[in-house]
C-alpha cells in the first residue's frame, strides 16, 4: 500500500505545474491525475520504503501478550514466517476507531492520541472506544448484515418489524448482553413480530419450512452451512421446528410466532412427534408439553458444544483480522480446518470463561500484540497472510466509507424509503452505519459493496475495488458537492489564516489521522508554488483531492 508520502514524493519528483487557480468544481479532472503519478527506478523504490516505515511502522519491537499472541507467534515460528513490526500511534488510533466503532478520529482526538506521552494510551483508547456508543450502531450493522435485518423482498420483515428488530439488536449491544442469551432469546421468542422483535430471527429465514429453519440457526449461530451437510442431518435437526406456527392479525403485515400445541398434541396422538437429532448425534426427546426452540437453546449454548463459542470466536476474530481462523468464517466444516487450531480455541476458552461478554473478546484481541501489528509485511505469501503475520489492508465498507466523507466534510446523506407501506422516513443527520433496514439503500451503497442483507452469508459484503469506485471517487459531482460545499473544509480552503503547512497539518489529521511528514509538506509548497497562486488554497484543495483518493484514506491498514 502506498501512502501519501510516496504521492507527495511523486509530485515533486515530476515537478508538473498545476493547472491554473480556480474553483474547486474544476479539480476532478486535473489535480488528482498530476498527484497519483509514480515515480519509476531504485530511488522511488527507496523513497516509498522510507515512507511505509515513517507512517506505518513504530519504533518499538514489541513483545506478546497474552495466550493469543503465544499462539500466533508460535505458529508463525514454526512455519518460519517473520512477523510484521508493530504498527505506529498514527495507524493504530485510525485502525481502532475503524475497526470497533466504525468511525473516524476528529482532527483532536487523533492529534491528542499521537503526541501523548502515556505507555497505557493503546489500552486506555480501545476501553474507551467499547464504553462509546458508536460501538452498539456499528456492531448492531453487522449483525443485522447476518440477521437478514431488511423490510422488502425478499426477506420482506416490512418496516415495522425491521424497525423493531433493529432496535432490540443496538439495545441488546448497548447493554453487553451475554452472547448466549442474545442467542436464547432469538430461538426461543414467541410473539408478534411488531411486539417481541426477537421473533423476527424466524420470520427473515428463507422460507418457513423447518429445514429453512434449520439452515438459519447453523449459518448463523454456528458458523456452518446445511447445504454442506447430509440430507438425514438436516432432517433430524427440522424435526425441533416442526410445530412453529405463523399466523397473521387484524393488524397490517403484524404475524405472531410461536409454538403450536395443538399441532404437537396431535403429533404425539399419532406417534409422529419423531425425536429430534442434533448434529453431534445427540437425540433429544420432543413433548408437547414444552417448546423445542428451548431444547435446542440448551443444547447449542451448552458447555463444550463444539459449534457454539468457537463459531462467534471465529467470527469476532474475522471482523477484527480480516480473515476467520476458519476461512469463511461461516464455514466450519471436517475439510475447512482452522488455520491456527491453538489459536482458535484460546478465543473460544476466553470467550466461556468471561460468560460470553464479546466485549472481553474484543479487547482481548485488541490489545494483542497480533492486532497490532504493521500491514506491511515480512514476507511470506499466502501462509503468512493466513496465518496473521501482518495486519490485512481491507477497504472501508460501504457504509463507513460513506460516513467518513460526511465526517470530513461536514455533509451528510439523504435516506427514505417511500416503499413499501408505510412511508420510512430516516433523519438528515442519521449516520449511514446507523440505517435500520437493509431496504433503504443508495447508488453509492451499492456501487461500494453493500450487502442486500438476501442470505445472512458474511461473503455477501463486497469490498473489492472497482473502476467504476474510483471514478466516483475522482469524477462524481457527488464527492465534488461534499468538498466544495461542505463546511468543515471550508475554513482550511477558503481562507489563508494560519499558513499553508498548518492548513495541511489539519486536512492530513482529519482525512489520514495523522501528521503530514516533511517530505509531503516540502512537497506541497513546491506544488504551490509551482501553480502561480500565493495563498495556496487551489494547492489544498488538490491535496484534499488526494488524500481522500488515496489508498491510505482508502482503506483499513
Amino acid at each position: 500500500m502506498d501512502g501519501l508520502a510516496i504521492l507527495a514524493t511523486a509530485l515533486a519528483a515530476t515537478a508538473v505545474r498545476a493547472a491554473p487557480a480556480s474553483a474547486p468544481s474544476s479539480r476532478p479532472t486535473s489535480a488528482p491525475a498530476v498527484i497519483f503519478r509514480p515515480p519509476a527506478g531504485p530511488a522511488a523504490a527507496a523513497a516509498r520504503a522510507a515512507a511505509k516505515a515513517e507512517i506505518f511502522e513504530g519504533d518499538a519491537s514489541g513483545v506478546a501478550n497474552g495466550k493469543i499472541d503465544e499462539a500466533v507467534f508460535s505458529r508463525l515460528g514454526k512455519l518460519g514466517i517473520a512477523p510484521a513490526r508493530p504498527c505506529s500511534d498514527a495507524v493504530f488510533v485510525r485502525r481502532a476507531y475503524l475497526d470497533a466503532i466504525g468511525t473516524l478520529p476528529t482532527e483532536q482526538e487523533a492529534g491528542q492520541f499521537i503526541l501523548s506521552a502515556d505507555p497505557a494510551k493503546r489500552r486506555k483508547l480501545i476501553d474507551a472506544l467499547l464504553n462509546r456508543p458508536e460501538y452498539a450502531v456499528y456492531w448492531a450493522m453487522k449483525w443485522s448484515d447476518l440477521l437478514r435485518v431488511k423490510a422488502e423482498f425478499p426477506i420482506n420483515l416490512w418496516p415495522n418489524a425491521a424497525a423493531a428488530y433493529y432496535v432490540w439488536i443496538v439495545a441488546s449491544l448497548k447493554e453487553n448482553m451475554p452472547y448466549d442469551r442474545f442467542v436464547r432469546e432469538q430461538l426461543t421468542a414467541s410473539g408478534s413480530n411488531f411486539r417481541v422483535p426477537q421473533v423476527n430471527f424466524y420470520r427473515a429465514a428463507q422460507a418457513k419450512d423447518p429445514n429453512a429453519a434449520v439452515k438459519a440457526v447453523a449459518l448463523t449461530f454456528m458458523g456452518t452451512r446445511t447445504e454442506k451437510w447430509p440430507k438425514q442431518r438436516v432432517d433430524g435437526m427440522a424435526e425441533l421446528f416442526k410445530c412453529i406456527g405463523f399466523k397473521s392479525t387484524l393488524e397490517w403485515k403484524e404475524e405472531v410466532v410461536y409454538f403450536d400445541t395443538l399441532k404437537a398434541l396431535r403429533a404425539a396422538a399419532e406417534g409422529k412427534l419423531a425425536p429430534a437429532v442434533m448434529p453431534d448425534g445427540t437425540k433429544i426427546a420432543l413433548s408437547p408439553d414444552r417448546d423445542p426452540r428451548e431444547l435446542l437453546a440448551d443444547w447449542l449454548t451448552a458447555p463444550g458444544n463444539r459449534w457454539f463459542a468457537r463459531g462467534i470466536a471465529n467470527r469476532v476474530w474475522s471482523w477484527l483480522l480480516g480473515r476467520g481462523v476458519v476461512h469463511e468464517p461461516d464455514d466450519f466444516r471436517d475439510d475447512n480446518p482452522p488455520s491456527n487450531p491453538q489459536l482458535l480455541e484460546v478465543l473460544a476458552s476466553e470467550l466461556a470463561a468471561a460468560k460470553y461478554d464479546v466485549k472481553h473478546l474484543f479487547r482481548l484481541i485488541m490489545n494483542s500484540r497480533t492486532y497490532q501489528l504493521s500491514s506491511v509485511p515480512e514476507g511470506g505469501g499466502e501462509a503468512a497472510e493466513a496465518n496473521f503475520a501482518s495486519y490485512p489492508i481491507r477497504r472501508m465498507g460501504a457504509e463507513v466509507l460513506i460516513d467518513a466523507l460526511c465526517q470530513i466534510t461536514g455533509t451528510t446523506e439523504s435516506y427514505s424509503s417511500r416503499v413499501p407501506e408505510p412511508f420510512t422516513w430516516i433523519p438528515e443527520d442519521c449516520r449511514t452505519i446507523a440505517l435500520p433496514d437493509g431496504s433503504i439503500t443508495s447508488s453509492f451503497l451499492q456501487m461500494f459493496g453493500r450487502p442486500p442483507r438476501d442470505t445472512g452469508l458474511e461473503s455477501e459484503r463486497n469490498d473489492t475495488p472497482s473502476a467504476a469506485q474510483r471514478l466516483h471517487l475522482l469524477n462524481s459531482s457527488h464527492i465534488l458537492d461534499k468538498i466544495s460545499r461542505g463546511r468543515k473544509l471550508a475554513p482550511l480552503l477558503s481562507s489563508t489564516a494560519g499558513g499553508l503547512k498548518k492548513r495541511a497539518t489539519s486536512l492530513y489529521l482529519i482525512i489520514l489521522s495523522r501528521f503530514p511528514t516533511d517530505k509531503e509538506l516540502k512537497a506541497l509548497e513546491t506544488y504551490a508554488a509551482a501553480s502561480d497562486e500565493t495563498s495556496g488554497t487551489a494547492a489544498l484543495v488538490d491535496l484534499t483531492w488526494a488524500l481522500l483518493n488515496s489508498s491510505e484514506f482508502l482503506y483499513r491498514h
